[in-house]
């Protein structure tokens, strides 16, 4: 199991042929990692803390509240109202975090078959939606009550999709072939 930092290393010989670089510095690299999750319709306090500390203990890192842009009357949901949590992962800590969502985490979603190569943006970047956090290996043993979904994006500083689905690739992200 090669760790980030040592694919990082490879990604220039292993992609200077198919996209011509000419310097180690044009090899693509994960820019940041954002992990996000919405509260939805959770009002109990109790609920809300357990899900910033389980957030916190699958990143290391404390999340951040998220507000309502607008007011939504037929949601109950005012302008500046708590809807979500949101951390930002980059350096040492978002390649912690990319080691465990690819070797360990992602492998153990239920009927998992790989990543969709549409998901990549024209900008090189990749969310993944994770529907229950309990695959992570902080969280997995705790009751079954408080289960909540999040979602990953990937920056990259690919310059299209082509490059960044083979860095990905290269990283060791799960991709399924194209058809």
């Amino acid at each position: 199991m090669e760790t980030y930092i040592e694919k990082q290393k490879t990604v220039f010989d292993t992609l200077k042929g198919d996209f011509g670089y000419k310097n180690t510095m044009e090899t693509p690299k994960v820019e940041k990692v954002v992990v996000s999750t919405g509260i939805g319709k959770v009002a109990d306090p109790k609920k809300i803390e357990v899900i910033q500390d389980r957030i916190a203990r699958i990143t290391g890192q404390k999340a951040a509240p998220r507000g309502a842009k607008k007011s939504i009357a037929s949601f109950k949901v005012r302008e500046g109202d708590i809807v979500g949590y949101q951390i930002t992962l980059r350096g040492s800590r978002m390649q912690d975090f990319l080691d465990k969502l690819i070797h360990i985490a992602l492998p153990r979603m239920r009927d998992f078959r790989g990543l969709k190569p549409s998901a990549i943006d024209e900008l090189g970047n990749i969310t993944i939606g994770i529907p229950e956090h309990t695959i992570f290996p902080e969280t997995s043993d705790e009751d079954q009550r408080d289960v909540f979904g999040m979602s990953v994006t990937i920056v990259t500083t690919a310059d299209d999709k082509k490059e960044a689905e083979a860095y990905l690739r290269h990283l060791g992200l799960p991709l399924k072939k194209e058809q």
